[in-house]
């Protein structure tokens, strides 16, 4: 099995401009993950476990190092060097970001935020219907707020809405931000269920839990930060 991602020295840091100082968030970071794996991210708030999928992601720029990524369309690309335009449409079609936050459009509902997502990879409207209905309700989010913005919902059911969102997609490589840190268990084996359907259709995974019983019997592997750095050894969950 091929890696589907690989990265290699990746250093980023942080200007306050204010205080005139810079802080390094991580520091020669190398890990590669193979197609199908899911590798977790553990280590103490601060310690730059998010700093990585966002590079990976480029909601941050790199300061160094490389991210290569075996995509369908562009084969390896270097994703610290790609162009607005390519990261546009990995984000859409290949590479998928579930963190703990929801921001959308305003004055977008619920279902229309999921059918969105399965009309961007190409589906026609019939089958993203029934697949957004199928994913609200495995969310267990409530019928009366389907129809409705998400800007009125409490924060789990705004979670829980932006994990349907992300995942209905079944990209090649997710990225998964902390997903479930205000859920209850309930949600939790929701979240679980669907992470285990995705690694089952071929889905390659990249996630930080702080719950780490939660990550025990999904991850292939698990990568330990501790202050920007990763420990010498990775183990197996």
């Amino acid at each position: 099995m091929e890696n589907i991602l690989s990265i290699e020295g990746l250093a980023k840091s942080f200007t306050l401009h204010n205080l005139n100082k810079q802080i390094k968030a991580i520091t020669n970071i190398s890990l590669y993950v193979k197609e199908g794996e899911f590798i977790g991210i553990t280590g103490k708030s601060g310690s730059g476990k998010s700093t990585i999928l966002k590079c990976i992601y480029r909601t941050y720029l790199t300061e160094g190092g490389d991210i290569w990524y075996n995509s369908t369309k562009f084969g390896p690309i270097n994703l610290a060097l790609a162009t607005e335009r390519e990261m546009v449409y990995l984000r859409k079609h290949e590479i998928g970001y579930v963190s703990q936050f929801l921001n959308v459009m305003p004055r977008t509902t619920a279902r229309e935020l999921v059918k969105q997502s399965i009309i961007e990879m190409g589906h026609q409207e019939e089958i993203a219907e029934k697949e957004t209905v199928k994913m609200l309700e495995h969310f267990e989010i409530d019928r009366e707020l389907w129809d409705s913005y998400p800007a009125t919902f409490s924060g789990g059911e705004k979670l829980r809405l932006n994990i349907a969102r992300a995942m209905v997609k079944r990209p090649r490589l997710l990225l998964l931000d902390e997903p479930t840190a205000s859920l209850d268990e309930s949600s939790k084996q929701k979240v679980k269920e669907i992470i285990k359907q995705l690694m089952n259709e071929g889905t390659t995974m990249l996630g930080i839990f702080h719950d780490l019983e939660f990550m025990k019997d999904l991850c292939n592997r698990e990568y330990n930060i501790q202050e920007g750095k990763f420990q010498i050894s990775t183990k197996s969950l």
